[in-house]
């Protein structure tokens, strides 16, 4: 697993990017890997988000990114990293391993490189940390205060690495290559006196006197410009040196052409744009370019281009590996995949001077091209008359293998399709390179040639609104930053929807950026309005339609159902919901749709989709019960995801009596496994309860509020009230007592875990006449027992007495162990803080000897560690120091077990008291979680 800071902030498991959302979520992470291992408070979190003052429900909202950021952790199995996002009373600590987190490895080769003796050791260690940064620290981040004076603090970081690797090179005797490392940053940063002065005396030991001397009045003027003043002593030391000291000698090197002389093998070709570490080296051992034309095939790049660092460097080496390398820019249709292969071409296409090949296979679009004749151009490109070309496409095929053996070449391939367009096009020297793109996975490729993928994702909010920037000009966009910001979201970062809005805009002058953007929200016309009116093959739902165009049936069928998922993602068994299909079929087709980039496999299983490609599929119509059967599946498993959470526990609910009984639902081994699958759907349930109820099926939104309440247990204060409000809703518009007994009551508990005690008791004081009402016992106890709590935050009453005794009987009653233990727990805890501790030992005593079946797991083990507990509390009031210290120990270890903090924390204060030696006993594997309270 991987966390990175030193770019766009990001997190990955293997080869796998984990999808964060939006910047403020973003922006929590930032803000805990921060300080990572530490405790950050949640006021540290809100100034992160908010430059300005931050909402009334600031906090509401960081506890949701947080949560969010739980489950993504969870799905992708961080606990098995060692990573974990726990709660310290009102603050969060991130743990992670060091070696997973960017900022921390870039310190630790910083130091390592400084303290290498030998020049060539320090440029590798020093080259290693930089090639950790993948753009500006904390990219993609809120813009607030503290997270910019922590992106400049890493930068200075960067900074200091850059001008140690310079001193490097130098004692290295690479001058050339302290030029290259220092020219690129001092564009960057023109104003950094102490980047002008290196670089000034790296270019004139690399005898470039005259480009040193350049160099220092540039930036004298600079520094007279912006800031008013003069350069400082260093800086006139340096040009002093430049301008007395005579010629660098033999010792020195002279001047560096960094471009290929005619024949020769290829050179470093330096580009700013592509930052410090992008001066790559040809591979060893290519072949010189025989005799004979040189062609230059590329088609002009796209005006524009902006952003892609990472994967532009991720070309760089995949080139840089050499033997022959492929790469296979993958990605949606839109996303910018030729435009980023002829940006990166056209920029290294001087490294390969046997050539540089160009077609576009139309894959998705028109009819597709021929690889027979598309050798046929290549040979006639190679110098091959048109009158000598092979007749056969077997012969062409062999010439081609032939005349590209000995040169060094780079083939573009561009819309392709399968593998088999490819085959005959790929050169046989090892000193070439091929760059494919494609909408397809192309797994064949990958699996025959080598092929190394650079998958392509929409553009950030940064870089989108750049490319708006770029095309309507800045400053266009710089009048209305909130307007141009809306407009990179509703184009969802697509490359291809930005330029059209861009022409949409560039066609009406008189139109404000917000004006475009209000069109552009509606949902009915977006994709309609992301169109030329007189190319409208080029928008992007043609670019959609294409791409569908040639799946399996199954496959373009599941893609028009998946209009219908009103949450951000799924995996199988929601897909095969859709489909009416098992779930084997149904991952099929998700994988289908996968390969076509219609959808993104962001984590193992589990799959999402764009906005405009979901407005897209939500126009191509729908199976009218897809949204039902989608519904009734995550109910179906969240029923057994609450049996599985907390066995023992009766049901709070069953499945509807029209709901089919073999509706595709997950089992689930243990409880843990229940609690993930929880946190990791935890925005798709929400999202399922809303859109139950805007169709009107309330018996299916209240079940899926209250069926996740053995999460809401153990994630209390995690922001609950808005669902659980909206199932109240649903409750009442069906008139089923029993149904809003439930969530009155479950809502209430959650208002008075967050202290808002007199909106807890509104809901709480009708829940227990609503389920007797309903002639629901177990109900109408947990009811009463949740009533109590509220009313005891006051202080102990004989109202609140009279409810839990009348709770232990309705339980007993109902013959439900588990709700009774709740119900003692409660009432010990009363009589221990009414001084009657003779009648709580002989409560504690009644409820320990119930028989709760076995359970051994979950809130049935936490009851019985919390009664364990209490009887202790009441033992050593009584004298009974050796039988509390038993009991004690008893409970330590239930709750240890049950990941029970509150329960631990008790009972080693109670051995404390006891003056005993406190033992903390090792939670066993596959064992509860953190109490997050």
């Amino acid at each position: 697993m991987d966390f990175r800071l030193l770019g766009r902030v990001g997190a990955a498991t293997g080869a796998e990017e984990l999808q964060l959302g939006p910047v403020k979520r973003r922006s929590v992470l930032a803000a805990l890997l921060l300080k990572a291992n530490s405790a950050v408070p949640v006021e540290q979190l809100i100034a992160a988000l908010w430059d300005d003052a931050p909402p009334t429900h600031a906090r509401t909202v960081v506890q949701g990114h947080v949560s969010r950021l739980r489950a993504l952790l969870a799905s992708a199995g961080a606990g098995e990293h060692g990573v974990g996002l726990m709660t310290q009373g009102p603050s969060y600590v991130f743990e992670v391993p060091e070696t997973l987190l960017d900022t921390c490895r870039f310190d630790r080769l910083a130091r390592r490189g400084r303290l290498r003796q030998r020049p060539a050791d320090a440029v590798a260690v020093l080259g290693e940390a930089l090639a950790l940064w993948h753009g500006p620290a904390l990219d993609g981040t809120a813009p607030s205060a503290p997270l910019r004076a922590a992106a400049q603090t890493l930068e200075e970081a960067r900074l200091d690495v850059v001008e140690s690797l310079a001193v490097a090179y130098e004692r290295l005797g690479d001058r050339a290559g302290a030029v290259a490392v220092l020219q690129a940053e001092v564009a960057a940063h023109p104003l950094r006196e102490s980047l002008a002065e290196a670089l000034i005396l790296a270019l004139y030991r690399a005898g470039r006197r005259s480009d040193a001397l350049d160099r220092y009045h540039r930036v004298r003027c600079l520094l007279a410009d912006e800031l008013g003043v003069g350069p400082g002593p260093g800086l006139r030391s340096a040009y002093e040196t430049a301008l007395r000291s005579g010629p660098v000698g033999a010792g020195g090197a002279g001047p560096v052409d960094l471009l290929p002389a005619p024949g020769a093998g290829p050179a470093p070709v330096p580009d700013a744009r592509y930052g410090a570490d992008a001066l790559l080296l040809a591979p060893a051992g290519r072949p010189p370019a025989p005799a004979g034309p040189a062609p230059r095939l590329l088609p002009r790049g796209v005006r524009g281009f902006l952003g892609r660092d990472t994967e532009l460097a991720a070309l760089d080496r995949i080139a840089g590996a050499g033997d022959g390398a492929v790469a296979l820019v993958t990605g949606p249709a839109g996303v910018g995949k030729t435009a980023l292969a002829l940006q990166w071409a056209h920029h290294r296409q001087a490294r390969y001077p046997g050539g540089t090949l160009f077609a576009d296979l139309r894959g998705f679009g028109g009819v597709p091209a021929e690889p027979a004749e598309t050798v046929r151009e290549f040979l006639i490109a190679l110098g091959v008359p048109a009158r000598d070309l092979p007749d056969s496409a077997a012969a062409a095929a062999a010439l081609y293998r032939e005349l590209t053996a000995r040169r060094a070449l780079l083939v573009v391939l561009d819309n392709v399709r399968g593998t088999d367009q490819v085959r005959s096009l790929l050169p046989s020297g090892t000193g070439s390179a091929v760059l494919v793109t494609s909408r397809i996975r192309l797994s064949g490729l990958i699996v025959e040639e080598l092929a190394r993928p650079v998958p392509l994702d929409v553009l950030g909010p940064v870089p989108a609104t750049e490319l708006l920037a770029a095309a309507v000009g800045e400053e266009r966009v710089a009048a209305e930053p909130e307007a141009a910001d809306r407009l990179a979201r509703l184009c969802d970062g697509l490359p291809l929807a930005l330029r059209i809005t861009a022409a949409q805009l560039a066609a009406r002058p008189r139109w404000r950026l917000a004006d475009l953007a209000a069109e552009l929200a509606d949902e009915q016309r977006r994709l309609a309005l992301l169109s030329l009116d007189e190319a409208e093959e080029s928008g992007v739902a043609a670019a959609l339609r294409i791409t569908v165009q040639g799946l399996p049936p199954e496959a373009v069928r599941l893609f028009a159902l998946l209009g219908v998922v009103p949450g951000p993602d799924l995996e199988r068994y929601a897909a095969a919901a859709l489909l009416g299909r098992d779930p084997a079929v149904a991952a099929e087709a998700l994988d289908r749709l996968a390969g076509a980039h219609l959808v993104t496999e962001y984590a193992p299983g589990r799959y999402s989709m764009h906005d405009l490609v979901r407005l897209y599929a939500r126009g191509l119509g729908t199976d009218e019960g897809a949204l039902l059967r989608l519904l009734d599946s995550y109910t179906a498993t969240a029923l057994a995801a609450s049996l599985a959470a907390e066995p023992g526990e009766k049901p709070c609910c069953t499945l509807p009596r029209e709901a089919p009984a073999d509706a595709p639902a997950r089992t689930f081994a243990d409880r843990p496994a229940a609690l993930r699958w929880y946190a990791v759907e935890r925005e798709n349930l929400a999202a399922a309860v809303t859109a139950a109820r805007a169709a009107g099926h309330d018996d299916r939104a209240w079940r899926l509020a209250v069926l996740q309440w053995p999460y809401v247990v153990w994630s209390v204060r995690d922001g609950w009230a808005p669902l659980l409000e909206q199932a109240l809703e649903a409750s009442r518009l069906l008139d089923d007592p029993d149904a809003e007994s439930r969530v009155r009551a479950l809502l209430g508990w959650v208002l008075t875990r967050e202290g808002q005690l007199s909106e807890a008791l509104a809901q709480l004081e009708l829940a227990p006449a609503l389920a007797a009402r309903a002639h629901a016992p177990s109900s109408e106890a947990i009811a009463l027992v949740n009533l109590a709590v509220a009313l005891d935050a006051d202080g102990i009453t004989d109202t609140s007495l009279r409810h839990v005794t009348r709770a232990v009987r309705l339980a007993r009653e109902a013959q439900d162990v588990l709700t009774e233990l709740l119900a003692l727990q409660h009432r010990t805890r009363q009589l221990l803080a009414r001084g009657d501790i003779a009648a709580a030992e002989r409560c504690t005593a009644y409820a320990l000897a119930l028989d709760d079946h076995g359970v051994t797991t979950g809130l049935g083990a936490l009851r019985r560690a919390a009664l364990r507990l209490s009887r202790s509390e009441a033992l050593l009031a009584l004298g009974e120091r050796d039988a509390a210290e038993s009991c004690t120990r008893q409970a330590l270890a239930e709750a240890a077990s049950q990941g029970f903090q509150e329960g631990v924390n008790r009972a080693r204060s109670q051995l404390e008291a006891l003056g005993r030696p406190v033992d903390l006993p090792a939670a066993p594997e596959g064992g509860g979680r953190p109490v997050r309270s």
